[in-house]
């Protein structure tokens, strides 16, 4: 059964792209703002940038621009696309909705890792 399930990630050049996938279960879904969340070695789980159900975006000032958050309700999948990144943009990736009353379990996430 799907709960949380993050792709996408990979090793990528300064300056290149990724677009991060996540499949949700529809009680996690559907209805609640979803976000997406990074963790880096050493560093506490932040979270990076959030969608409504509507569509309204946020974006935390270290990703704002560069990053794009989106959402398919059909198919309960949120998307990152990430753009000129940066070494400080390497962690793991993931999804989740972001009112912990809404929150499923975190999936394994997706390990980006921006290195030259």
């Amino acid at each position: 059964q799907v709960q949380l399930v993050e792709s996408g990630g990979g090793l990528v050049q300064p300056g290149g792209s990724l677009r991060l996938s996540c499949a949700a279960s529809g009680s996690i879904f559907s209805n609640n703002v979803m976000g997406w969340y990074r963790q880096a070695p050493g560093k506490q789980r932040e979270l990076v940038a959030q969608i409504t159900s509507g569509g309204t975006t946020n974006y935390a000032d270290s990703v704002k621009v560069r990053f794009t958050i989106s959402r398919d309700n059909a198919k309960n999948t949120v998307y990152l696309q990430m753009n000129s990144l940066k070494p400080e943009d390497t962690a793991v990736y993931y999804c989740n909705a972001v009112s912990i009353w809404a929150r499923g379990s975190w999936g394994q996430g997706t390990q980006v890792t921006v290195s030259s």
